[in-house]
């Protein structure tokens, strides 16, 4: 009975150990198979060997990315925009939240209701309207135009979720710096938002993250080529026109180096922040 049950145990692990073996080599193989092609010799994917680096290693991809396209220029329009998002986004959404969570007013139910009411709503429903908007006020082909849209529709739900953090916050903090003679700006600046760090780390990261690769609203607001972003510039080399896949893997491959450095730092600052904003009644 006993070697029995161990045959089976050992048959169990190893069929374990082969599943998560294959499940393994079905996530990494496509990001080897993009670095093989972002160093690969040739042009289109047809130049790219099934087996990576099959072909041998170069980077002149790398340098036509630099010397013969404006990707430095889509890298400087979407980092722009992704800070400027996430700054904006921070502070009205903080902001926001903290007057929801701790003042009491008539439209309070209602304007909450509204705001998960537009949450509801995809956001291509109101592609027409936005595109009107933004050219009535002249924000049509300009990245704060963009940044508008991106903030406009980031606030719904991080409201709720950061709502929902601060209600977790003692009132008697608010009580005390106010019995010091603290206004509701500085209770909110001072005392709230650093309890309210580990939310606002994470809506800071989320809310940086989401315009990178972003194709959609950017191809609807901009039209120059030189304020392009990464997503409407790497989409150019793939078009029906061309068949630059090594080019756009080289552009890929560009992209993940600093959004590996920045989770790498901002995990860090998370659970830092996590263990520091634990506070009791």
């Amino acid at each position: 009975m006993n070697k029995n049950y161990r045959a089976t145990s050992y048959v169990a692990k190893t069929l374990m150990v082969i599943f998560f073996i294959l499940i393994s080599i079905t996530v990494i193989y496509p990001l080897v198979y993009v670095v093989s092609g972002a160093l690969s010799p040739g042009n289109s994917i047809a130049d790219i060997d099934v087996k990576p680096f099959a072909k041998g290693i170069t980077f002149v991809h790398f340098k036509h990315l630099f010397t013969e396209t404006n990707y430095g220029q889509w890298f400087l329009n979407t980092l722009k925009i992704a800070i400027w998002t996430s700054l904006v986004t921070m502070f009205i959404t903080s902001l926001s939240a903290y007057i929801f969570s701790r003042f009491r007013f008539t439209i309070k139910k209602p304007m909450m209701m509204a705001l998960m009411v537009l949450q509801v709503f995809p956001s291509f429903v109101g592609m027409i309207a936005i595109y009107v908007i933004l050219h009535r006020i002249g924000g049509l082909d300009t990245l704060w135009g963009l940044v508008l849209v991106y903030v406009a529709g980031n606030i719904p739900y991080n409201v709720w979720m950061v709502k929902s953090y601060i209600d977790t916050i003692p009132k008697s903090l608010d009580e005390a710096a106010r019995i010091d003679g603290a206004g509701h700006f500085r209770i909110w600046a001072t005392i709230v938002m650093p309890v309210a760090k580990p939310i606002i780390t994470f809506l800071g990261i989320t809310t940086f993250t989401g315009p990178w690769m972003d194709f959609i609203f950017p191809k609807m607001v901009l039209r120059s080529i030189e304020k392009q972003t990464l997503a409407l510039g790497l989409f150019s080399f793939v078009t029906d026109k061309k068949n630059e896949f090594t080019n756009f893997a080289a552009g890929s491959l560009i992209i993940a180096v600093p959004f590996v450095i920045f989770f790498i730092f901002s995990q860090k600052a998370m659970m830092m922040s996590m263990g520091a904003a634990a506070v009791k009644e």
